[in-house]
């Protein structure tokens, strides 16, 4: 199951760089204040764009596949946790030495 949903999350992240590159910055219609363009630059820009749907999308399936890959790696766990996490040696406690009487 790991593995199927790394592979969605690594082809998650190959569509949502290219559908972010594809998109028209916002700082593209800079050029219209002083051209007298009637589009607004900081206002509404009207319905979303197919791309941008498709941004938000692929951006929810992209959070939801890290949140799941994050949840296996906490179940399986790895094995430096789990060497420090063992019950520490328990060594027998030194003899005491019992200093001889002297003999007569």
């Amino acid at each position: 199951m790991q593995v199927i949903v790394t592979i969605v999350h690594i082809l998650v992240c190959i569509i949502l760089i290219l559908v972010v590159l594809l998109q028209a910055g916002r700082g593209a219609n800079m050029g219209a204040v002083f051209g007298g363009s009637s589009q607004t630059i900081f206002g509404t820009s009207g319905p979303g764009t197919f791309l941008g749907k498709v941004t938000t999308v692929v951006a929810i399936i992209f959070m939801l596949t890290s949140l799941s890959l994050t949840y296996f790696s906490l179940q399986k766990g790895s094995p430096s946790l789990k060497k420090a996490s063992r019950a520490p040696i328990e060594r027998p406690a030194p003899t005491p030495t019992v200093p001889q009487a002297p003999t007569k």
